[in-house]
């Protein structure tokens, strides 16, 4: 039997807010089995860069990354937020290490290619995941803590979305792992109203998910969120659970199946 590995994305929203992180922190060491935690950041880049006159530029909700917003999101997501995070973990006794995709090889992207004519620049799409590695992280007793950064193997670091990151890793350790993937943020789950929290979809399919974006229930930002969920369960990964920040034990929110 496969050693239980449950992975955490947790968005930028809660890093954001020390209140919501520090309660995110205590329940993810909560959790049973081996751990991994993944992070976003963006809306601390975009603090940083309006602070260094840098403008933040997006397209359907992904950040462009010119040459020097590649700067800020190395600082922010790599240092900043990601040595915020594992200092907070040690606070609470629990041995954490931070890395980029570019650390010990661990997470390996190409640069993506213009789509639809848009140039999204420094950006990442992962290629491959160092399963192994990771595993002799854990269980060397480390929990990993990644930050949504990767390398093209030839020097340059690329800004890679944090879901995507989530997502490629749980199908890498599915291999290795029983894998439950939790993707955290500011919602109880997958809304069927997105004015009423108190409407969420209990499971959702491949099936359902694509009666729902055809309706318009599901659109925007949540639409990626789902397809990185849908992805992770067809390469092996027992579960997904798209939930709040406050509610990371696998009981409540939308379980992806």
């Amino acid at each position: 039997m496969k050693q239980q590995l449950t992975i955490v994305k947790v968005g930028g929203a809660v890093v954001e807010d020390e209140t919501q992180l520090t309660q995110l922190l205590h329940d993810f060491l909560k959790i049973g089995g081996a751990k991994i935690l993944v992070h976003g950041g963006g809306r601390r880049a975009t603090k940083v860069a309006a602070s260094l006159g840098i403008e933040t530029k997006m397209v359907d909700g992904r950040r462009i990354t010119d040459a020097q917003m590649l700067q800020v999101v190395t600082m922010v997501y790599g240092g900043l937020v990601n040595k915020h995070i594992v200092a907070s973990l040690q606070a609470l006794d629990a041995d954490a290490i931070g890395l980029t995709g570019a650390d010990a090889n661990i997470i390996r992207s190409v640069r993506r290619p213009l789509k639809n004519g848009i140039d999204y620049g420094f950006v990442g799409d992962v290629t491959a995941v160092a399963n192994k590695t990771l595993a002799h992280l854990i269980d060397a007793g480390l929990i990993p803590v990644i930050a949504p950064l990767t390398h093209d193997g030839q020097g340059n670091i690329l800004n890679t979305n944090a879901d995507t990151m989530a997502s490629e890793t749980a199908k890498a350790m599915a291999e290795i792992y029983d894998v439950t993937l939790i993707f955290a943020f500011e919602k109880p789950g997958v809304l069927s109203n997105a004015d009423d929290d108190a409407s969420v979809i209990a499971t959702m399919n491949r099936h359902d998910f694509e009666c729902y974006r055809a309706d318009g229930t599901i659109s925007g930002g949540m639409l990626p969120k789902i397809e990185n969920a849908l992805a992770a369960i067809d390469r092996g990964v027992r579960r997904v659970i798209i939930t709040s920040a406050t509610a990371i034990d696998g009981q409540h929110g939308t379980v992806i199946c």
